[in-house]
């Protein structure tokens, strides 16, 4: 039978990841000694997830991926209580039940749950050498599986951000990988088709077989894994599945509690839900995305913890908007950069210009996207130098009626912007 003891607290932080950081940071900018407690099922300090790769290929150990030093939480006065995790939230009475039946009572929530993998519906995914790519746990698991001299070959289903950063990982450990992807190519969601062509030709250069418009019906193996069964009824001999499809909003707390949710938690500017007091950040919420003029999901590391500061803020009683946001994929795969922000695909309906430059000998790639002469999309392909300025074009909703012209010009600078808007902008005096 649970015992069950109470805590109490002005802030309860569920969660242990960027905006749980955020939020932390940001409280205790405004209130020194509310008392904190975070509470995160994994029993590790705060990491940071986008090193995962790097501890795969044994380029990084755990404290390389320290997100904050091992001192933060007693630097900021926090109750953790680690590996524990939040099974039922009473919002109505400001309580939260822990799955060791413990309570903890508190006067603000935050929800910084993170997202989740997707793991799809396929035969066998029990077996052993069956890993995800989302925690440093999966991670080390991988890394262990590596080093048997038995693996050989690696399966990695999905050929998004998460499946082709482990599949590069694996390659540098003399890992012969097969990734596939169930669509007609490569990062999908995050590139347009000729990004996404560019990017195939880096992949495949580097040694990976890819396979696209297919997916794996079976998990071959007794009780460890030993190949894989496509859905054309193909096999693939493996020793390694990695499940690298992508990840969802870990939204189930709030759908148990009765707050609105969508693709993830309804928040509004204020990182607040449709409960006062309760709020979300991150990867399981849906924040404003400047680009779309809409709430939407943005899971990417630095939108969480921004997302995290602004809740932080409204939870000590200091008003702030989270306003300036958007999805920004920056990826450097195979030693070929590639940036895409905002709306870089709109639909043909949506009355949008775009401009390109392509070099295909180069591999060099450029699009930006604009909509009554504002920027609100780009990819940069090859050449990623001038993304910051074009990041905060968009984000300022500059009119770039008078230089769009210049904006995909190779040596495309500060140079080619009008004086008032360099001045205003970043500080640089007309010459």
């Amino acid at each position: 039978m649970w015992r069950r003891s109470k805590l109490q607290c002005k802030y309860l932080i569920i969660g242990n990841s960027a905006g749980a950081i955020g939020a932390v940071e940001a409280i205790r900018k405004v209130d020194s000694t509310g008392a904190i407690t975070l509470v995160s099922d994994e029993p590790n300090h705060v990491y940071s997830r986008p090193m995962i790769s790097h501890y795969v290929q044994d380029i990084a150990t755990f404290d390389d991926m320290l997100y904050r030093p091992k001192s933060f939480y007693d630097d900021q006065t926090v109750n953790t209580l680690f590996g524990k995790k939040v099974i039922k939230l009473q919002i109505d009475e400001g309580k939260a039940v822990l799955d060791n039946g413990q309570e903890i009572e508190h006067k603000s929530l935050l929800l910084a749950t993170g997202g989740k993998p997707i793991i799809p519906k396929i035969k066998g995914l029990d077996k052993k050498g069956v890993h995800s790519f989302t925690t440093i746990s999966d991670a080390k698991a991988i890394r262990e599986r590596v080093e048997l001299p038995a693996t050989k070959k690696a399966v990695v289903l999905g050929g998004g951000l998460i499946g082709l950063l482990a599949a590069e990982s694996l390659l540098s450990r003399m890992i012969n990988v097969t990734v596939v992807e169930l669509s007609d190519r490569l990062l999908g969601p995050v590139l347009d088709p000729t990004a996404s062509t560019i990017m195939a030709r880096k992949v495949e250069q580097s040694g990976l077989t890819v396979i696209t418009g297919h997916t794996i019906s079976d998990v071959l193996g007794a009780d460890e894994i030993c190949g894989v069964m496509l859905d054309d009824e193909r096999k693939i001999d493996c020793e390694l599945l990695i499940l690298g499809v992508g990840v969802t909003p870990n939204t189930q707390l709030a759908l148990d509690s009765d707050l609105k949710v969508n693709r993830g938690i309804v928040v509004n500017k204020r990182m607040e839900t449709t409960t006062p007091s309760v709020y979300a950040c991150g990867d399981c919420a849906e924040p404003y995305d400047f680009a779309y003029d809409s709430f939407r999901p943005t899971p990417i590391w630095p939108a969480a913890y921004r997302s995290g500061a602004v809740a932080g803020s409204n939870m000590a009683g200091l008003e702030r908007e989270y306003d300036n946001g958007t999805c920004m994929n920056s990826m450097d795969i195979f030693d070929f950069p590639v940036i895409s922000v905002g709306r870089f695909n709109p639909r043909e309906d949506e009355g949008c210009e775009i401009l390109y430059r392509l070099d295909e000998d180069q591999s060099v790639y450029r699009k930006v996207v604009l909509k009554e002469n504002r920027i609100i999309g780009a990819i940069l392909a090859g050449e990623i130098e001038k993304a910051g300025i074009i990041l905060s074009l968009m984000k300022n909703k500059v009119d770039a009626s008078e230089f769009k012209d210049s904006l995909n010009h190779k040596d495309f600078g500060l140079a080619y912007l009008p004086a008032a808007i360099r001045n205003k902008m970043f500080g640089v005096k007309k010459d």
